[in-house]
């Protein structure tokens, strides 16, 4: 036996206690459930086991440093202090994937990028040079995780997520995740002691995941790559016997049965499961809920129907209803389990749940609920020495869920929580929906200020109009074009010969001022800086004219 060192293991939230009874029997040590993780330790043949055999894992880290940080600074010098000759050189390419709830650290975005300072750092000052960064498929993927201000960063063993089994080689639209399938079938106990049904089974996630737990099939023969594969310390050999060992596969004496109203989905799920090569045990068909008959042997159901979110129905309720009178006629002294997100849809049901389940179907907040069905009344079942189990389940009950979020979402605003951001919660919407209405006004603001500018600028920059009288875009009344003014007889002149001029002067005014006014030089009125006495509109001189030729004539 190797070394053992300490590995986490992540997935959704609700299928922790799956996944820590899963590394129980792989025969891992020191097992501790956290939230949307499972810690363990072992040596290197346990790292490999775990991304290869855990059906309900999304990826496995390593953790290389625990620290304590109050700022950014911190980090980069805890960082910086790691010996990362050990786990790359400066040829590696690298990519960080943040995980930040913390009062401290406002945004992951902006961790992920001081880890990236302090590695590239460390090898310049080291070797002149500095490796880089590549989000998709580098040679080390990194894990940093800030829970308030303890700091905890990983090596990611797994590179791409678990749930990419590889058998799916087609989908349809809102797939459910591999992952979430194989959690649901081992949350209800069954390891192939009867059929299966999926009534609504879509690209037949969830009777193919059914098939491999039977037969005991584990999810990494497809044929995947991890990323330790590209570690220093790798060991094909191995892996290679992992690979290989098929001892723990059992027989399946029972079958598997996909129904669906859609034709194509029915040629998708075929494919995958030709692709997954459990053909011989799942049987794919076209059928509608409401022709569903009881079965000749005694069978589980497990569905996921549609939500009316991502996946519609023309009559989503009225889907709910058949399908709650479908399991009570015709699915008799058998278990069903339903997941489903919306109450309303669940009520049409009109069956009243055993057990009560919370996972999250994606950002999705859904209830997967189990119903034994029995034939006549309740009391008469019950007078036959038969009862509901009505055990706990398996998962942690409704009130350890999230208490430190909702505790955080009472008073304040959420920070950021992960690159895969929870919006679930009421109080997370509706502080959305604040800062969307202030990005709003905003923005609004914006755009009239912007509007407001244009204006002006628009308008300093036109052309000052000339006095009348002069040539310009506005004329002047009685002004008839080019042949000039029609007033006191004269034919495009004023006041005798003017021809464009005034008063008989030939561009002068006043003598043989050229260009000055009343003899000065530049000057006016003999004094510096007097303000330029306004200019005298078409109208005022005319009303002047006129009233100096009366005064004259008087």
């Amino acid at each position: 036996m190797g070394e053992s060192f300490e590995m986490i293991a992540k997935t959704f939230q609700g299928l922790e206690e799956v996944l820590a009874e899963e590394l129980t029997n792989l025969g891992a040590n020191d097992i501790e459930i956290g939230r949307r993780m499972v810690r363990f330790t072992g040596d290197k043949r346990m790292l490999y086991k775990a991304n290869f055999c855990l059906r309900t894992a999304i990826r496995v880290l390593k953790p290389i440093l625990r620290f304590t940080a109050h700022n950014a600074d911190e980090v980069y010098e805890a960082v910086k202090g790691v010996e990362w000759d050990k786990y790359m050189d400066v040829k590696s390419t690298f990519s960080i994937d943040s995980v930040v709830f913390s009062e401290t650290f406002h945004h992951s975005m902006f961790v992920a990028y001081k880890v990236k300072d302090a590695i590239a750092d460390y090898f310049r000052d080291k070797t002149g040079e500095r490796p880089n960064v590549r989000l998709n498929n580098p040679d080390v993927k990194l894990n940093i995780h800030i829970a308030e201000n303890d700091c905890t960063l990983s090596l990611d063993s797994s590179g791409e997520s678990l749930h990419r089994r590889g058998y799916r080689q087609k989908t349809l639209e809102a797939p459910l995740n591999e992952v979430l399938a194989a959690g649901m079938i081992l949350m209800t106990g069954w390891r192939g002691e009867c059929d299966f049904i999926d009534p609504m089974c879509g690209s037949g996630t969830l009777p193919i995941e059914a098939a491999l737990i039977a037969r005991n099939v584990w999810p990494g023969v497809f044929g995947r790559h991890y990323d330790f594969e590209k570690w220093p310390d790798f060991d094909p050999e191995l892996l290679d016997e992992i690979y290989n060992d098929d001892s723990e596969e059992r027989t399946f004496e029972h079958h598997i049965y996909g129904y669906d109203l859609n034709v194509y989905a029915i040629e998708v799920a075929n494919t995958n499961a030709k692709a997954a090569s459990v053909t011989k045990d799942v049987t794919f068909m076209q059928q509608d809920i409401a022709n569903f008959v009881q079965p000749e042997q005694p069978a589980l159901m497990i569905t996921n129907p549609p939500y009316g979110e991502r996946i519609g129905s023309p009559d989503l309720l009225g889907l709910y209803q058949t399908l709650g009178e479908r399991l009570k006629h015709a699915f008799v002294g058998n278990s069903a389990w339903i997941i489903s997100y919306k109450d309303e849809c669940i009520q049409e049901i009109g069956l009243k749940p055993t057990k009560k389940v919370l996972l999250y179907n994606g950002e999705l907040e859904c209830k997967f609920l189990q119903y034994e069905i029995f034939g006549g009344k309740y009391k008469e079942f019950r007078s036959e020495g038969e009862k509901l189990n009505k055990e706990e389940p398996v998962v942690r009950p409704k009130l350890q869920r999230k208490p430190r979020r909702e505790e955080l979402f009472k008073d304040k605003e959420p920070v950021v929580v992960e690159n895969e951001r929870y919006y679930g919660h009421e109080k997370f919407k509706e502080w959305e929906q604040r800062e969307a209405r202030k990005a709003e006004k905003l923005r609004r603001a914006a755009e009239a200020e912007q509007a407001e500018k244009t204006e002006t600028d628009s308008a300093e920059s036109k052309p000052k109009e000339r006095r009348s009288g002069f040539k310009s875009d506005r004329k002047p009344a009685g002004f008839k074009g080019k042949g000039g003014f029609k007033r006191d007889g004269a034919k495009g002149k004023r006041d005798g010969d003017f021809k464009g001029k005034r008063d008989g002067f030939k561009g002068k005014r006043d003598g043989d001022f050229k260009g000055k006014r009343d003899g000065f030089k530049g000057k006016r009125d003999d004094f510096k800086g007097k303000p330029k006495a306004k200019a005298e509109s078409y109208p005022e001189r005319k009303k002047r004219e006129l009233k100096e030729k009366l005064m004259n004539n008087q």
